[in-house]
């Protein structure tokens, strides 16, 4: 009986070291990670952060916002399940608003100040249903919010990626440590001289230091996030808005060139960088409103510019006008990443399901989501059964 003594003491010194490693981990790692998968290796997730980092509120169910609404006619309960089910997996909570039907929406509940014809109804119901989700963000003075709508899909490393893009807005907009009102990007808030020619750039794994956010962990001074698009132009070394670009490369959760492609051109993504790379910069020219998100002062502004004046345009554009100020509108503090975040989900069958605004005509013969790598929705069945994960769009250039 002596002899297993050591074996004893040795085993109760392991079990000790054991929980406190547990308890450290506990009290410095994130509150959730997302996906419930045990084998789901390399997901990136620990950073160095500091306890109480604001940045650590990516981690949490709305994914640092303080609330994520979908919006969506109430009859499209196919897409309701599915988004459901999608928000599941991925540990997120959120809250539908009801889209409506264009031919609702009262003649004279449509602002017109210029002479042109009514919109649609498609692209009227389309406004008034994102109107009415800003209105929530309003009238709840929500600090801040994710507004999806109800088709959108993500990469089940949508944490990862939006840390990273957390990390990016802060250093394009939060002021240098140190000062109060002097920037990385000098295009952001031009000094007294001026803004320098060209286009700035900082490596996302060499960015300057900042001071920390305190209000969202994507910063303290946006008001619009453009998470979900199809297609951005990226500001030129001649636009009147900010031009600073955060570079990622080597980015595995970003597709090959061959899946990208943009509705709005040039596609400077594809065209100037490597394989694999993504970019967040200031919003330009966007196209799609599948996925923004908006602090208060950016839900109340959008009220003001996009609810109340004019509606001669449908909502994207509307959306660009207030970002660039076009049309009457003041501009604001938007930014975007390209590849989009959260993009379309095509489900397999008539394309006609694939839109409430548009037509669609033929068969879609197999369900997919653009741009995106590993989707939560087409993995659904694999998170089931607790199997690996499929890429959808493999790579087939192999790296040298």
């Amino acid at each position: 009986m002596a002899t297993r003594k050591p074996a004893r003491i040795f085993a109760g010194i392991g079990a000790g070291l054991l929980i406190l490693w547990l308890l450290f981990m506990s009290r410095t790692a994130p509150a959730a990670v997302g996906i419930r998968m045990a084998d789901w290796k390399g997901t990136g997730l620990l950073r160095n952060n500091k306890p109480g980092d604001v940045i650590n509120d990516v981690f949490n169910a709305s994914l640092g916002f303080e609330k994520i609404f979908v919006v969506g006619l109430p009859e499209r309960t196919d897409r309701r399940d599915g988004i459901t089910l999608q928000a599941a997996f991925s540990d997120l909570e959120f809250e539908f608003i009801d889209g409506i039907s264009g031919e609702k929406v009262a003649d004279k509940a449509i602002p017109k100040t210029t002479e042109h014809d009514r919109l649609d109804n498609g692209a009227i119901g389309c406004w008034r249903a994102h109107m009415n989700a800003l209105q929530e963000v309003v009238r709840r003075n929500l600090g801040s919010a994710l507004i999806l709508e109800d088709d959108a899909d993500w990469d089940v490393r949508i944490r990862q990626q939006l840390y990273d893009m957390a990390l990016s807005t802060q250093a394009l907009t939060q002021p240098l440590a140190g000062t109060t009102n002097s920037f990385a990007d000098k295009s952001f808030r031009p000094p007294p001289e001026g803004p320098p020619k060209g286009v700035p750039e900082f490596p996302i794994n060499r960015l300057p230091k900042t001071v920390p956010a305190t209000v969202t962990p994507y910063g303290d001074s946006w008001d619009l996030i453009w998470v979900g698009h199809c297609g951005m132009r990226m500001p030129p070394a001649d636009s009147p808005v900010p031009r600073g670009r955060v570079v990622s490369v080597n980015d595995e959760s970003v597709p090959e060139k061959r899946y990208l492609w943009s509705l709005a051109p040039p596609f400077t993504l594809k065209d100037d960088y490597p394989e694999h790379t993504r970019v967040v910069h200031h919003a330009q020219e966007g196209v799609c409103t599948l996925g923004y998100a908006v602090t208060q002062r950016g839900a109340r502004a959008l009220l003001q510019e996009v609810a109340l004046k004019d509606v001669g345009d449908p909502v994207d554009i509307l959306l660009r006008f207030y970002c660039e100020g076009g049309k009457g509108r003041r501009n604001h503090n938007c930014l975007a990443i390209q590849p989009a975040l959260f993009n379309h989900h095509r489900t397999e069958g008539p394309r006609s399901a694939m839109s409430n605004i548009g037509s669609h005509e033929g068969w879609q013969d197999k369900p997919s989501t653009d741009m995106t790598r590993w989707s939560v929705r087409l993995n659904v069945e694999r998170l089931l059964d607790g199997q690996e994960m499929w890429d959808q769009l493999p790579n087939q250039n192999k790296p040298e």
